[in-house]
């Protein structure tokens, strides 16, 4: 196992919008424990001297501190005020990093990842220079162009997770780019910045809670 420094920016900057609640997603509770205590511990057990950085709303830091204290007796674990936008907030994450690492980029609300996930990611960043988790459609697709659509070939469409690992010196620099629309993830940063971007099998667990039903999926999940 490498010795390098790892760092994961934790983004938990969405809202409870699309769930019907005033309160943003990360805090809601699975199981009598909020979604954003799932992501943090399943990191931990993977890597205990992973360093967090936890990118919150600024209306929400206090919550933030007070599930960090509740279960996390750990000074490992900074918030750090989150920007407009998900680039924006990665960015103020990775200012706090100054040393050679390999640093996770991961949705707070994907709690349904698993160690062995991380530790495949970890393993090929450090090989590769990055690891982005995607796996295939089931689904048929089609894209839509200038009024139109037709269908394409779902095997070579891949759907993108996190979280997204990458070396330091590869990430770092990369994110010194102006802000583009198309800055949809990190990858999609890292690539502009003229980059090769390396996939790696994802899980199909691994979903994002977004709408109440993926609330009623990650208790069952959780169950087992």
């Amino acid at each position: 196992m490498s010795s390098q420094k790892k760092y994961l920016v934790l983004v938990a900057g969405g809202n409870g919008s699309r769930m019907n609640n005033d309160l943003p997603k990360q805090f809601l509770s699975v199981r009598q424990k909020p979604i954003l205590f799932y992501t943090i511990n399943t990191f931990l057990t993977a890597f205990e001297d992973l360093m967090i950085i936890l990118v919150l709303p600024k209306e929400y830091i206090f919550k933030g501190e007070e599930i960090i204290a509740t279960y996390f007796d750990k000074k490992n674990i900074a918030i750090v005020e989150g920007g407009k936008t998900r680039f924006e907030s990665v960015k103020n994450g990775l200012s706090y990093i100054k040393e050679e690492s390999v640093i996770f980029v991961h949705d707070a609300v994907r709690c349904l990842l698993t160690k062995d996930l991380i530790l495949r990611c970890h393993s090929q960043a450090l090989e590769k220079g990055s690891a982005i988790p995607a796996i295939e459609s089931k689904d048929s697709v089609r894209i839509v162009e200038n009024g139109s659509n037709k269908a394409i070939d779902r095997s070579a469409v891949r759907l993108i997770q996190t979280p997204q690992v990458f070396l330091s010196k590869i990430l770092l620099p990369a994110f010194t780019s102006p802000y583009k629309d198309f800055f949809t993830d990190e990858a999609s940063v890292v690539e502009y910045a003229g980059n090769l971007i390396h996939l790696i099998e994802g899980e199909e667990n691994n979903i994002k809670i977004t709408y109440p039903m993926d609330l009623v999926l990650a208790e069952k999940i959780l169950a087992i």
